[in-house]
């Protein structure tokens, strides 16, 4: 058992795209996507800036939820980055 926290989030390219992820440390990940060391997608696209976060107790649900967020729509996307404000 893990004390970590999981967290979905969702940054937004310097093209405007968005891009989905899971990370245990949302600060570290943007910082590693910032300095080209973050996923293949976001590389080219930077800098990128966090729009979304959600928190998980564990891996498993922060997991599914990173593939249910992945699934949506553009449109789904930006609905859900606008309604967290």
């Amino acid at each position: 058992m893990t004390d970590k926290t999981h967290y979905v989030y969702v940054v937004e390219c310097s093209d405007g795209t968005l891009y989905t992820g899971y990370t245990t440390d949302v600060e570290r990940r943007v910082k590693e996507h910032n300095a080209g060391e973050g996923a293949k997608y976001t590389r080219g696209r930077t800098p990128v800036r966090p729009v979304h976060v959600e928190e998980y107790e564990t891996r498993s649900e922060a997991m599914s939820r990173e593939h249910e967020v992945k699934s949506l729509s553009r449109e789904e996307k930006e609905r859900l980055v606008n309604a967290s404000g």
